[in-house]
């Protein structure tokens, strides 16, 4: 590859005049670039005039770079450290990079082309990116002077296409792509592929991604888990269900191996085409192939058969994972706790959550308390009692509207000592009691005839607070 070692400036400045200060050229007079229209991060409104911005950003240059010759390190310094930082010069940061490029004695390399190249990307200057990728092409880093390129190159070119991709400008993505592969040694990699057919896949043009997948196996890159899932979720997306299994089959003949995200868009492909026994069939083949469940496969597991009507199933699909041990710790079932309580089976609600919980599957907060009101609506109170006991020696705190209908509804069956004892049990773990809590107790001893419990829970309503003054306090007594 011919190497061009003369860099090819950017016509944007002036000639240094004989009696000016050799360590620095000047900054050009030509009115300075103005702030992005819409930068992802907010700048401060710029009150100077140009000529005003100009002697201050050559002021500011000359105190920061002091020592000639300027070298790739020292602007490097200063673009990150100073200007970056700068609350008015920080975005005529490309505008210093091209300043620096019409120096004869200075040639920037990899490290300042990548955090210029960064820079602009994050901050979605893409014209700028743009004349930077192209500026690139015309001047490689003086690493690429011998028989190799850069081992830069594509990391940075990478970058930008990742960035262009992310907002669907998948023109430039292209150019940048078809501009590194002038530049590098060899193949692009198959990350830089995957990004691009992911770009395309994402503004759903899937006959490009197809296009861009077979040009990369011409080019014989090794596609990897990541592509095949990109290409099978397409396939989906496209009503082409039949076509993501053939290349599914395809990726395990290649010697790929699977992973959950594949087995997951082909069970939510199965779901969709109302194939449940294929789709749980599925799953099961991932447990065969020591693959991990997600949550997410159990979501769309649960979630597609309660969609159905097929709440049981998936009761029974849940605890046999559960079982098996291939129930992830982490997977909150609040979504069939839900479901079951709307229909009024709060009981198999209950069985599920005994049976899950017993093999370490440890309900959320938001599952128990969902459950404990299913439970009261039925009339349960006993197992709601039970339930809550058991939340709370477990370390899972309650809110405390939910704690005081239980304690209301106990003290309504006379059992306000039971409901005192979970008083005394929600305290040592950190629930914090209301006035609520405790007139519910009072009123429920006052109504058992029980004026000895009664009178020392009153005396603890004073001593926290609760009571206003001695006519409160009579009437609670009495």
């Amino acid at each position: 590859m011919n190497k061009m070692r003369r860099p090819i400036t950017i016509p944007l400045l002036e000639q240094t005049p004989k009696n000016s200060k050799p360590a620095l050229s000047p900054i050009p007079n030509p009115t300075l670039p103005s702030a992005p229209k819409t930068p992802s991060t907010p700048h401060p409104t710029l009150t100077l005039s140009p000529t005003s911005n100009h002697t201050h950003l050559l002021n500011f240059l000359k105190t920061h770079i002091k020592n000639p010759p300027l070298t790739s390190q020292t602007l490097l310094h200063f673009l990150k450290c100073k200007l970056h930082h700068h609350p008015t010069f920080t975005h005529f940061d490309f505008h210093v990079f091209n300043w620096a490029s019409s120096i004869d004695s200075f040639r920037h390399d990899h490290s300042t082309f990548e955090w210029m190249a960064r820079t602009l990307a994050i901050t979605d200057r893409f014209v700028e990116l743009g004349s930077l990728l192209s500026f690139m092409v015309s001047n490689p880093c003086p690493c690429s002077d011998g028989i190799f390129s850069c081992p830069r190159t594509e990391p940075i070119f990478q970058f930008a296409i990742n960035a262009y991709c992310r907002v669907g400008r998948l023109g430039d993505a292209v150019i940048a792509f078809d501009s590194m592969r002038k530049l590098i040694d060899g193949r692009p990699s198959v990350l830089v592929y995957n990004i691009l057919i992911h770009g395309f896949v994402k503004c759903g043009q899937h006959d490009k991604a197809l296009g861009l997948y077979d040009k990369m196996m011409k080019d014989r890159v090794k596609a990897d888990v990541f592509t095949f899932n990109i290409l099978i979720s397409s396939y989906c997306r496209n009503s082409q269900f039949g076509l993501a299994l053939e290349l599914f089959k395809d990726m395990r003949e290649k010697g790929c191996s699977p992973n959950v995200v594949s087995f997951n868009t082909l069970i939510k492909g199965f779901f969709r085409e109302r194939k449940f026994e294929d789709g749980i069939g599925m799953a099961y083949e991932m447990i065969e192939f020591r693959c991990k469940f997600s949550s997410v496969t159990c979501e769309i597991l649960v979630d597609g058969l309660c969609r159905e009507g097929r709440v049981s199933e998936a009761c029974e699909l849940l605890i046999d994972f559960s079982r098996k041990g291939v129930l992830p710790k982490w997977y909150d079932y609040l979504g069939l706790i839900e479901v079951l309580c709307k229909k009024g089976n709060s009981g198999r609600a209950l069985e599920v959550v005994d049976e899950l919980w017993r093999k370490g599957n440890v309900p959320s907060l938001i599952a128990c308390t969902t459950l404990i009101e299913g439970l009261r609506r039925s009339a349960r109170i006993d197992e709601a009692f039970g339930l809550m006991k058991r939340m709370l020696e477990e370390g899972i705190v309650p809110d405390i509207v939910t704690f005081n209908c239980l304690l209301q509804d106990l003290c309504n069956l006379s059992r306000t000592v039971e409901a005192d004892s979970l008083k005394l049990l929600s305290s040592s773990k950190g629930l914090d009691l209301d006035s609520t809590a405790y007139s519910i107790l009072v009123s429920g001893y006052s109504r058992e005839g029980k004026r000895k419990e009664q009178k020392l829970l009153v005396d603890e309503m004073l001593d926290k607070g609760f009571i206003p003054d001695l006519g409160t306090y009579n009437k609670l007594a009495d």
